[in-house]
């Protein structure tokens, strides 16, 4: 009997790609060929145009449980540097389309920095989050400080920063942190049934507010809304602008072509 593979990509439905990890031994933690190869398989899909949404997720009841302590130990500053241990997280923020977490068990140190990379988060009630990298004399190397800044605000990121302790995934939902909860086993169903719906959307609206998002967060207000504004104007020099507009005024379902 063959292991499986522990970084598989497979075409879920149309528009619609996941890249499961499956690497149960470790709870499925974080290693640099597990970090390169979730990376390839990003870039892989996002050059695919067939492709709209991709779904992230753990098989085996985790998400990701952390980073690779043992490979990680005896590394230098230098070593950091030269193996690029922050390229999957690098490639996943970048990355032009829309990405949606599917998360059962922990999500953990790199794991919670992986969601975070994620434009959606859907947990199951038993997901638990943190960065406990603290506890090994680390901080946060991939997000964990400022994405949570970010998302959950200063006081509650210090406390979980700086003590290690978990979030539950109804504290998590509380503090901002997810998109939704279902029950356990139910985070992968639920996030392909979002991704069906986004990647029936028109694409090049999709594509301008995942834009206007990641860019805009790091300026100033008056500037990212200016942001908004021009490219809310420019989606009206599109076909699928006036194909939505047609068939909501025609009480019948719009045919987009991305155009």
């Amino acid at each position: 009997m063959h292991a499986p593979d522990p970084v598989a990509l497979h075409h879920a439905s149309d528009g619609v790609a996941v890249i499961t990890l499956s690497r149960p031994e470790r709870r499925n933690a974080l290693n640099l060929a597990i970090k390169g190869r979730i990376a390839d398989a990003v870039l892989a899909l996002e050059a695919d145009a067939s492709v709209r949404v991709i779904v992230l997720t753990g098989a085996v009841d985790y998400f990701i449980a952390g980073t690779d302590i043992a490979e990680m130990e005896p590394m230098s500053p230098a070593q950091h540097q030269a193996l690029e241990t922050d390229r999957m997280f690098t490639v996943l923020r970048r990355c032009p389309k829309i990405l949606i977490a599917a998360v059962e068990g922990y999500a953990l140190g790199g794991g919670c920095e992986t969601a975070l990379c994620c434009d959606m988060i859907v947990a199951g009630e038993g997901a638990r989050f943190g960065q406990p990298e603290i506890r090994v004399g680390i901080m946060p190397g991939a997000g964990g400080t400022q994405r949570l800044l970010w998302t959950i605000g200063k006081y509650r990121m210090m406390k979980l920063v700086l003590t290690g302790e978990l979030l539950t995934a109804a504290d998590a939902f509380q503090a901002g942190l997810l998109s939704e909860i279902v029950a356990d086993g139910s985070a992968l169903p639920r996030a392909l049934a979002i991704a069906r719906t986004v990647a029936a959307m028109p694409p090049l609206a999709v594509q301008a507010i995942k834009d206007v998002v990641q860019r805009g967060q790091d300026l100033p207000l008056d500037t990212a809304l200016a942001l908004e504004r021009k490219a809310f104007v420019q989606l009206f020099d599109t076909q699928d602008q006036k194909e939505g507009m047609r068939a909501f005024l025609e009480k019948r379902p719009p045919r987009f072509t991305g155009q």
